[in-house]
């Protein structure tokens, strides 16, 4: 099957040659971000394959109908970025890796927790300096903390694992509790409790049209003053303007941020010899307080070989039967009251 795979970086076409074995499928990898403009790049293709800033909207989805283009997988979980009324209006396949390692973004999410908390960023800094002084570094001790987990799917009943093997007491929001976290002990209540009893608050849900802006300046005032944020999930879940207000005030004590509202042009880029034209970010990043990577919480081995095979599994499954193995329909469109099945 010819495949034109945007968006592409070098360990994108690693992992995915690895994983197109028997060389079945015919590759082509672009650099380029899909949109309607670029999308006339995957002519002569049967299929693309986007990751998770593409725009698969409307526009471009009637330009592959009319190139014969057929299936759209994606690299990724998240299908937010899809126009899945308007792939089934032209009859295209979605496809997607519902899971790949809940255990890379999980061990990403405490890596912010801890590195926020001890300030090793700073230290590591200052040593390099020569400055041994100790003054600004004070953290605490996550054990006896209460740290508030929203979202319970696979990566946040991993976090919570994590969380009470250090001694945290965990709260967790979610429409659908996951047994397995109450098992452990985790207790669910309301998103207005756990909001102010965290010490700690990790967001593990989807982006849907519930959990657009789910932190914004309503649940930030809820909040336990001083608490930490951190969001590994997806950008707009948080408002953030709202959050540099917030952090302005002293509302919240530290920032963990994988993702970012309109990260689409920023990350996976290069900007050190470019200026940052967006402000808000650029702002983000001149607090101390505040600590951001470039949505690389997905970013190991084992979770780019899953990611890789899982594709290639869903190209090669749509050639031969007409069905990815993974599909996605609209019904699969998370509703306000559900997010758990889609982290």
């Amino acid at each position: 099957m010819n495949v034109t795979i945007f968006s592409t970086k070098p360990y994108d076409r690693r992992f995915l040659d690895a994983a197109n074995t028997e060389g079945t499928h015919r590759l082509t990898y672009l650099e380029s971000r899909l949109s309607a403009e670029t999308s006339r790049l995957a002519a002569g293709a049967e299929a693309v394959c986007v990751f998770v800033n593409d725009e698969v909207d409307a526009a471009a989805l009637s330009i592959f109908r009319n190139m014969g283009i057929r299936l759209v997988a994606l690299r990724a979980a998240g299908f937010n970025n899809v126009d899945l009324e308007a792939a089934r209006r032209e009859g295209i396949t979605v496809a997607r890796v519902p899971s790949y390692s809940p255990h890379a973004v999980a061990e990403h999410t405490i890596a912010l927790i801890l590195t926020l908390n001890r300030k090793t960023h700073r230290a590591y800094n200052r040593v390099r300096e020569g400055n041994f002084a100790l003054e600004g570094l004070l953290g605490f001790d996550l054990a006896g903390k209460t740290a508030g987990v929203v979202g319970t799917g696979q990566i946040g009943e991993i976090v919570c694992r994590i969380l009470i093997g250090f001694g945290c007491t965990v709260l967790a929001y979610d429409p659908e509790p996951n047994p397995v976290c109450q098992t452990m002990g985790v207790r669910y209540v309301p998103l207005e409790e756990l909001l102010g009893s965290s010490d700690i608050i990790t967001l593990h849900c989807p982006l849907t049209p519930a959990t657009h802006h789910l932190i914004g300046s309503q649940s930030l005032g809820q909040m336990k003053p001083g608490a930490m944020l951190i969001n590994t999930s997806r950008g707009a879940v948080i408002d953030t303007r709202a959050v540099l207000r917030g952090l302005k005030s002293g509302a919240i004590g530290s920032l963990g941020l994988d993702v970012y509202e309109e990260e689409a042009d920023l990350f996976f880029e290069d900007f050190s010899n470019r200026a940052i034209g967006d402000d808000v970010f650029a702002r983000l990043l001149t607090f101390p307080n505040v600590l951001i990577t470039g949505h690389q919480a997905f970013f190991t081995v084992e979770a780019l070989t899953n990611i890789a095979e899982t594709t290639i599994a869903n190209i090669t499954s749509f050639e031969r039967t007409g069905r990815a193995v993974h599909e996605v329909s609209v019904d699969r469109i998370a509703r306000p009251e559900e997010f758990a099945a889609a982290t």
